[in-house]
Order: structure tokens, then sequence, then C-alpha cells
């Protein structure tokens, strides 16, 4: 039997298993089964923590319910750092991902800020099939269109519109996740400019479909917004689970300021989830 974390950032939640001092035989098939919320633990990615080589505290590999990889993931990032700072008696560690180095550090009152790195806005960043400008793509689906993308170590594209509540998300997401001009899939955002300090996101994700909160995203819509003149370069994003605090600073790093919490710990019997 294996211990593992439940644990989530504004309802965005984790199977957490530490494979720092001993392997673990998980494949993505295995991750994607335990994932799976009838007939596993269930979650919205699956966190496997590595050793962290020089310069980092731990490696954090991120696989989506489908069992693929992900770069980045930003309410994940957050729950591991204050895993990792509890255990070393930190206020600030580095957590390592495929996309790069993201520091954290503990705010008051259960808030951890993350520097999710720079923002990355050139069409080959993306990773966009063509050259086209990232500020307006020319796709759409059903009443959506004209969407700008940035990748924050997974591709986004964020699309704007007068009322959330009323798209059908579950319908045209899953179209423009696999919209040709993602080479990569991607992470498909929708916006409600609420003020210029404040907008309302939901988040169709990258081989999770419909979550409650999605850090990644909620980076990717305040630059996409501040790009189009929409807000200033710092927000309070609401979505879904809750709020999040974005700041796009001038040097085009990403800080995102949010909680964390631990749902439930247990054992699982790696064996009984197909490799």
């Amino acid at each position: 039997m294996v211990p593992f974390r439940k644990m989530h950032g504004l309802g965005n939640d984790f199977v957490v298993l530490d494979a720092r001092r001993s392997d673990l035989p998980i494949t993505p098939h295995r991750a994607a089964a335990i994932a799976d919320r009838r007939f596993g633990v269930g979650c919205d990615q699956f966190i496997l923590l590595e050793p962290g080589a020089e310069g980092a505290d731990v490696f954090m590999r991120i696989r989506n319910p489908d069992g693929s990889e992900a770069g980045a993931c930003g309410n994940a990032t957050r729950c591991i750092a204050s895993l990792v700072a509890a255990e070393a008696g930190k206020d600030r560690v580095v957590v390592r991902t495929v996309a790069g180095d993201l520091p954290v550090e503990r705010l008051p009152d259960n808030l951890w800020r993350a520097d999710m790195g720079p923002a990355r806005l050139g069409w080959r960043e993306v990773p966009l099939a063509r050259e086209v400008d990232t500020l307006h793509l020319p796709i759409g689906a059903g009443p959506v269109a004209d969407p700008a993308a940035c990748s924050m170590g997974n591709p986004h594209a964020t699309f704007f519109v007068r009322d959330l509540a009323a798209l059908d998300l579950a319908a045209i997401g899953p179209v423009l996740e696999h919209d040709p001009i993602f080479p990569e899939r991607a992470n498909i955002g929708f916006v409600q400019v609420l003020s210029p300090e404040h907008i309302r996101l939901a988040v169709w994700e990258r081989g999770a479909g419909l979550t409650l909160a999605c850090g990644s995203g909620a980076c990717a819509a305040l630059v996409n917004a501040a790009r189009r003149g929409l807000t200033g370069r710092r927000a309070t994003v609401t979505l879904p689970g809750g709020d999040l605090v974005i700041e796009w600073r001038e040097d085009g790093h990403v800080l995102m300021t949010g909680p964390v919490a631990t749902a439930f710990t247990g054992e699982i019997d790696l064996e009984a989830y197909p490799a």
C-alpha cells in the first residue's frame, strides 16, 4: 500500500503520491485510472513528487485525467509548495516542473504566492500550428470567437464574452481544445470582464474538461485581458471555486496568489490499477 494525499486549490483537486525516496510504478495509464472519479480516487490532475535537482526543492510531475502530461498547474504548485515548505520549515521553496522552476512563498492567512514565470506570447511558444497574431486567433465555436493566446508553461486561449453564464461550455470547450490551430491542444478560458480589477473565468482544461479552478488559466486570462486593454496588470480572478489574485509584473513574470487545502489522506494499492 502506498500513502497518498488528496489536495485542492479552490476545488481544483489533486491526488498526490510521493516518489522522492523510492520509485513508484506509475504509468500514464495507471495515473489515468487513479484519476477516474468512479473507479479510482478521482482528481483533476495526478501529481507525482520526484527528487528535486540542484536549485529546486522538489520536482512535480503532472498528469491529466486522460494520462497526458501537463507542463504547468498553478493550483497544484501552491499545494505542493505548502507540503515541502512544512517538511523543511521554510517559507519559500522552488517547485520544478517540465516547464521550468516556480518559486513559491508563504503569505499570511493560508495564502501562497507562486511566480509562474514569464507569459510566453510568441506563436511558436504557445504553440500554434502556423504564424498568426496571438492577440487575435482566427478561430471560434458557437457564439464565441477571436481569442487571445499565450503559454504559461502550457497552451491557453482566452475568449472574452458578455455573459459567461449563457454559454454551454461543455459543448464548445472540447471543440476548441482540439482546434487544428493547437498542435498540442489547448486550455480554453472564457472571461467576463467585470471591471479593470476584476474578471470572472471558467476554463475547459486540456485533458480534464471543466474544473472549479485553473491557476495557469487564471494567469493566462489576466495576461490576455491586459494585452487587450480590458484590465490592468493586476486583478482578482473569480473562478467557480473561488478567487485568485493575479499580477503580471513589468518583467513579464506572472504572480498567482491563492489558498491551499488537504481534503484527506489515505493508502492505495497500485497493483489494483492496470499499468
